[in-house]
């Protein structure tokens, strides 16, 4: 099961070219731009080769020795090495690798730990929080009572006065940590202790700082958090799906949590793929590479801010950027809009200040590609000059489709006439 089959799809191509063809132009469009997006990266071929791999039709209800289906001795051998290599490289006594999701991992949490109807502290969504954090459109929303903690309008740095007095006014049963645009390092060590102060569980969401923690490049969550929440992508480049981390003493709790409350067989194809990702994450390749993300974040923010964009909390500290592009003149929608006709791909966020939105950026996949401080000055430059309108579209396309060109997440995978 060669990645040229993952990429290529042959035998797809024959049988099915119209949907062959969708593949082929995704794999172009990543190819021919600059994916920007956070939350987004580019598995190695080796994660592709396990999600396209015989796995994928194996049903496994259940936890390895303890399934519900024959025929897993060899499946039950994938989950196991995926389980223990997320605990030996997170230093946890406990992993879980069933999640489908870092919502499905937010929800085993919260099975795992609440009942319906009890507190949660967590970050606003209008501050950054995600929509498992009480969003009434989630099912967060409607089965708990969430209380929502802020950043600071002129910082944009949590405001760990006001996490302190509403933990004491409500006395959550849990406080959640994390966030989806919040670009610089969470003080788990705090937050634990306002946890011991009111009795409460801590859960740690860190769905986009966990990568960085694999490669030494942020502090850990796991020895301050009740549970850590995660997902095996982004900066982690392993497959779309989730994990939880625990303590010992919660180990069976997590594990009923994900099956059988709250899903089905695992997908084991995903499982595999995930074990990938964390032997590779292991290696000291990823170490360096995780620095990088971050240096190369940290040159953006520079750069974004020489151009003139407010840059949220001055910098970052991991790998991921939030600006208001309003000192050039534009929304964030608007910004947004004429990035991505330029092949600049990237996401609006809530900022500090009021109902403003901004563009949250990121630099994994970037950073995946081999790309570096020069080519972060570069992108702020071209994105610059799309906002204002000083690069013409086209030219501005030509130029991003050079750049991204130079450096290929897949060499040699895009057919002559898709390329």
């Amino acid at each position: 099961m060669s990645v040229t089959h993952a990429l290529e799809a042959d035998v797809l191509r024959r049988q099915d070219p119209e949907l062959a063809g969708v593949l082929l132009g995704e794999l172009e469009r990543q190819s021919a731009g600059l994916q920007l997006i956070a939350a987004e990266n580019f598995t190695s071929p080796a994660v592709l080769a396990a999600l396209g791999s015989p796995l994928v039709n194996k049903y496994a209800e259940g936890y390895p020795g303890a399934r519900y289906h024959g025929g897993c001795e060899i499946v039950d051998v994938a989950e196991r090495l995926a389980v223990e290599r997320a605990k030996r490289l997170f230093g946890a006594a406990h992993a879980n690798v069933q999640a489908h999701s870092g919502s499905s991992a937010v929800l085993a949490a919260y099975a795992a730990l609440l009942r319906p109807g009890d507190t949660v502290l967590a970050l606003g969504l209008p501050h950054g929080g995600h929509l498992t954090h009480g969003s009434p459109a989630n099912f967060s929303g409607r089965w708990f009572d969430f209380v929502g903690y802020g950043v600071d309008a002129e910082t944009g740095l949590i405001d760990h006065d006001q996490v302190r007095a509403l933990a004491r006014a409500h006395r959550p049963k849990a406080i959640v940590c994390g966030s989806i645009s919040y670009p610089r390092h969470i003080d788990y060590a705090f937050f634990r202790e306002v946890a011991d102060e009111v009795g409460a569980y801590l859960i740690a969401d860190a769905a986009h700082p966990i990568g960085l923690v694999a490669g030494r490049a942020a502090p850990s969550p796991v020895p301050y958090a009740d549970i850590v929440c995660a997902t095996t992508h982004k900066v982690l480049r392993g497959p779309r799906g989730g994990m939880l981390l625990c303590g010992g003493e919660l180990a069976e709790r997590v594990d009923r949590a994900v099956f059988p409350f709250t899903q089905g067989g695992a997908q084991m194809n995903s499982v595999a793929a995930k074990a990938v990702a964390f032997g590779e994450a292991a290696a000291p390749a990823f170490t360096v590479y995780a620095h990088q993300v971050v240096a190369n974040a940290r040159a953006l923010a520079d750069g974004l801010a020489a151009e003139g964009l407010a840059v949220t909390t001055g910098g970052t500290d991991t790998h991921l950027v939030t600006a208001d592009p309003a000192p050039l003149g534009v929304d964030a929608r608007t910004a947004r809009g004429r990035l991505a006709a330029a092949g600049m791909v990237l996401d609006c966020c809530a900022l500090p200040h009021g109902d403003a939105r901004g563009l949250r950026l990121g630099t994994a996949a970037v950073t995946t590609q081999g790309m570096g401080g020069r080519e972060m000055a570069r992108i702020a430059a071209l994105l610059a000059g799309v906002l204002r309108g000083t690069a013409e579209p086209a030219a501005a396309r030509r130029e991003v489709r050079e750049l991204a060109g130079g450096f290929p997440p897949y060499p040699g995978r895009i057919p002559a006439e898709h390329g």
